[in-house]
């Protein structure tokens, strides 16, 4: 009997849920074929069986996150039956361990039963809300409770010690005066709180704002976009304009396109290659692909490869190498008429800019007041590595290519 286990699928990667079981209990399995799908925190991959054999055991349902390495299968022989392997999984040494896999356990509330089976968010919460699980019937595999049969528990069954808050996602016991509605956090959501979050805390920000006459720029890229069509080629948009000039001012300016490695660390690291990340709202969460060698592509080749990564992140279908590497971001939020804003580093690189959106303003040159396309554009930057001057050249070496732009394609 061999132990599948779930995998790690990306180096940021904490757990993973199972989408979908490709095979069932009983099936034959041969190398190479898809098991199941699994959604780690940055794309849905499918996972192939790595060894033949005989499906005899699905731990983890559809749509249930584990940890990795925790238990989500079993594959047996010919003729090997669930039955003998479900004995180990219940050698349990206390309720409190933190197993992946299904276990049985005696439970330290209302039931008096020897054993329920149970899935790990189930004991979890029955452990910190003393619910009474005898009251529920199992809907999982073999009768096993999982997370969406609690919802079945009526109000007064989960009555907590005294002091002790009820969480809000329980449907029945939501609190009916705010409307609460229960809504699951996705594995990319839970990823973006983690590593924000350690990023405010740990990383010190600081903002440097600017803001350019980019109306040559915008003149440009209208020009680009008549002479492409009229080839056949796909247009250009501010933002592989903007990936362009970003790359050409982290060449005159190496040190923001630094990490910091650690507070113990006698060093820091500086990327010789300029690898823009690309934040992209798509329905399935924010997502960052990564534009390779920026600096030593044209407008052109960068438009065609953002487009097609964009379009990879509106259906999940990013691999983990697209969105790795990265040495800088840009965030742009110009689209949805946004002037300005500041955006969140993306750890480990140094620094990220937030770009506004492009609209006329009165804008005075020489002697006149003209009607002019304005850009502004935060960089939040790690001031553990990049000083404000080195913040302020970089900006002034990026608005200089914002507000006269030929050399974006020369």
């Amino acid at each position: 009997m061999t132990d599948i286990t779930m995998p790690r699928l990306s180096d940021t990667m904490e757990e993973g849920t199972i989408v979908a079981w490709r095979k069932q209990v009983g099936d034959t399995l041969r190398v190479g074929e898809v098991l199941c799908d699994i959604e780690s925190d940055k794309a849905t991959m499918e996972f192939e069986v790595y060894e033949a054999g005989v499906l005899s055991e699905i731990v983890v349902d559809a749509g249930q996150a584990v940890a990795i390495g925790a238990l989500i299968a079993r594959v047996g022989g010919e003729g090997e039956t669930a039955s003998a392997a479900s004995t180990a999984i219940s050698e349990v040494t206390a309720p409190s361990a933190e197993v992946a896999a299904p276990v049985v356990l005696p439970f330290a509330g209302n039931d008096e039963r020897s054993g329920i089976i149970a899935s790990p968010l189930v004991r979890r919460l029955a452990r910190e809300l003393n619910l009474d699980l005898s009251q529920v019937t199992g809907s999982g595999p073999g009768g096993r409770i999982i997370r969406a049969d609690l919802d079945a528990l009526p109000a007064h069954a989960a009555e907590a010690p005294q002091g002790t808050p009820l969480p809000m996602a329980f449907g029945p016991m939501a609190d009916e005066k705010r409307g609460t509605q229960e809504v699951p956090i996705t594995p990319v959501r839970r990823v973006i709180a983690r590593r924000l979050g350690e990023s405010t805390r740990s990383t010190p920000h600081f903002y440097v704002t600017a803001s350019a006459n980019a109306e040559s720029f915008v003149t440009l890229r209208q020009d680009l976009n008549s002479q492409l069509v009229a080839t056949g080629r796909a247009k250009v948009t501010i933002n592989d304009l903007l990936i362009r000039a970003c790359a050409l001012a982290l060449r005159q300016h190496p040190l923001v396109n630094a990490s910091y490695v650690s507070d113990t660390s006698p060093v820091m690291q500086l990327h010789q290659r300029v690898n823009i990340g690309v934040a992209v709202a798509s329905n399935n969460g924010l997502v960052v692909p990564v534009i390779v060698d920026a600096d030593a592509k044209s407008v052109s080749e960068i438009g065609v490869e953002a487009k097609r990564l964009v379009t990879l992140a509106s259906t999940k279908g990013l691999s983990i190498d697209q969105m790795s590497g990265g040495t800088f971001t840009i965030s742009n939020l110009g689209m949805f008429e946004v002037e300005e804003f500041t955006a969140i580093i993306n750890p480990p690189e140094g620094a990220i800019l937030a770009v506004g959106g492009t609209k006329k303003e009165a804008v005075v040159l020489g002697d006149e007041i003209l009607a002019q396309h304005v850009m502004r554009y935060t960089l939040s930057a790690d001031h553990r590595i990049i000083d404000g001057a080195l913040a302020a050249q970089f900006l002034q070496t990026l608005t200089q290519l914002i507000e006269h732009p030929l050399s974006l394609i020369v």
